[in-house]
């Protein structure tokens, strides 16, 4: 038998929504939960083993210290946002159970792991990229020094074994469905955009775009893109269908779903005769007849990185898209009936008050039904943070508030960051406070009998709207303090 093995997801800040595949591990405006989907691969594959996602079944610290005590081998996933609390909560584990062995994956170990382990004194390893056989061979028996892809410390010293090649044949990896039916409730899991219960998974890993600011493909997932069968893909979904009678969406999770447009087709057409609603994350470069084909084969809603309306900025990213073509794909969601979800990012390459104001006005003119703003983080092992580390751009290396919130962490000259905070909320209320756009979030509740969570979630996004114009605010006012006399108090 393999070591009992426990994959946690640890917990956080309150309403964080840092799941294992979340791209932006914060509290957001309203409270939102993603799916640990990286540590579904590694739970099925070893007998015995539990997924615990603390965050969204509220299980607290001290809860899983307790968990931890009946376990052999624990393997948390880490974010950068929470990598000292992660640390503090396994050197509590280790002093609860001192002969559990504690490995960590994730993005801040990948690009630092001599940092990890030095930090870190209770980690026996920490695996570099994806790390699904790593740590299935570690609970199997085999040695350390012969394991792929991981780091560890021996006689004081950091020692990296060779990397771990990617892995091809997705088929052979077990089905995540499987692992939440086993482990978790899933009507614990709301994003505010998508049906509840929803359900979220992979059918491809990697992304061969070269967008700088992204964390995945440039840490974990890789930028070779790899896919499973069709066929693979569509019997997990009637699985999933069956054994999920609640569950009113499916949702792709991938680095980018629709990029190849025959094998979007080809899976299109064997979801369509399961009668699913689904949604998945889509470039602006789809063209029409893949759109048609996904929304005749019960596609929903994209969601949609446009992240800027400024042409030069797009640019400066490598997003690989235009101004236009935004436009062009938009327009077609519409006459298709597609619903976008559109993501957009204050604070990247080349931002001016300017190109702010072409972002809000380019975002109106899409008229997508639900936005998101995020504020440009500089995640270390990005192009990104090498840029602004370069440039010494970096405010704050922390990007949050102590309670989880985003802060912007990046100032260029002439772009205070207490300005960018206050742009964020600026394009949410410039966005949704038009009659149209109002009246189409209420009207989608009534029909979806959400109502309820609509009520929530305009609760929570009012009060963090409010925390935000005080911190804005406060950080003004410590601008204009004078310089307090040389030597006071002294």
């Amino acid at each position: 038998m393999p070591l009992k093995t426990l994959f946690l997801n640890p917990p956080s800040f309150e309403n964080f929504d840092g799941g294992a595949s979340s791209r932006w591990p914060a509290t957001r405006e309203i409270e939102s939960y993603w799916y640990p989907v990286w540590l579904t691969y590694p739970a099925g594959l070893l007998e015995g083993s539990r997924l615990l996602d603390a965050p969204p079944h509220h299980v607290s610290a001290q809860e899983t210290i307790n968990i931890c005590k009946d376990y052999e081998f624990l393997v948390l996933f880490t974010s950068t946002v929470g990598w000292e609390g992660d640390q503090r909560l396994a050197e509590a584990i280790k002093a609860a159970n001192p002969s559990i062995r504690i490995a960590f994956v994730g993005p801040p170990v990948t690009t630092d792991p001599d940092r990890a382990l030095n930090e870190c004194s209770v980690l026996d390893f920490i695996c570099r990229r994806e790390f699904d056989y790593s740590v299935v061979e570690f609970a199997q028996g085999k040695p350390l020094n012969e394991i792929l892809g991981i780091s560890y410390k021996q006689d004081g010293k950091v020692l990296h074994n060779p990397d771990r090649p990617q892995i091809e044949d997705l088929d052979a990896m077990p089905w995540a469905t499987k692992i939440y039916k086993r482990d978790m409730d899933v009507t614990r899991y709301n994003v505010p955009f998508l049906l509840h219960p929803y359900i979220a998974l992979y059918s491809t890993r990697g992304c061969p775009a070269q967008c700088t600011f992204c964390l995945w493909p440039q840490t974990l997932s890789g930028h070779a893109w790899r896919k499973r069968s069709t066929d693979d893909v569509a019997a997990e979904l009637k699985w999933a269908k069956e054994n999920f009678p609640e569950v009113k969406e499916f949702f792709f999770d991938d680095d980018t779903f629709n990029i190849q447009k025959v094998r979007t087709i080809e899976l299109c057409s064997k979801l369509k005769p399961l009668g699913l609603t689904w949604s998945c994350t889509s470039r602006v470069t789809t063209d029409y007849d893949t759109l048609k084909a996904m929304k005749e084969a019960g596609c929903r809603l994209l969601i949609v990185g446009f992240e800027s309306g400024d042409p030069q900025i797009l640019k400066n990213i490598k997003k690989g898209a235009t101004v236009e073509r935004a436009r062009a794909f938009a327009k077609d969601c519409h006459d298709l009936g597609l619903t976008i979800h559109g993501d957009f990012i204050l604070g990247l390459p080349g931002e001016t008050k300017e190109s702010i104001q072409n972002t809000i006005k380019f975002a109106k003119t899409l008229d997508v039904e639900t936005i998101q703003v995020s504020i440009a983080h500089a995640y270390p092992g990005t192009e990104f943070y090498d840029f602004a580390k370069a440039g010494g751009y970096i405010t704050n290396e922390r990007m949050e508030d102590g309670g989880g919130h985003q802060m912007a962490h990046i100032e260029y000259p002439g772009l205070p960051t207490d300005y960018v905070l206050e742009m964020v909320h600026r394009f949410y209320d410039e966005y949704y406070f038009r009659p149209k756009a109002a009246f189409r979030v209420i009207w989608k509740a009534i029909i979806n009998r959400d109502v309820p969570r609509l009520y929530v979630e305009a609760k929570a996004f009012l009060k963090l709207r409010a925390q935000r114009n005080k911190m804005v605010k406060a950080a003004r006012r410590h601008q204009a303090e004078p310089p307090a006399p040389i030597g006071a108090g002294a």
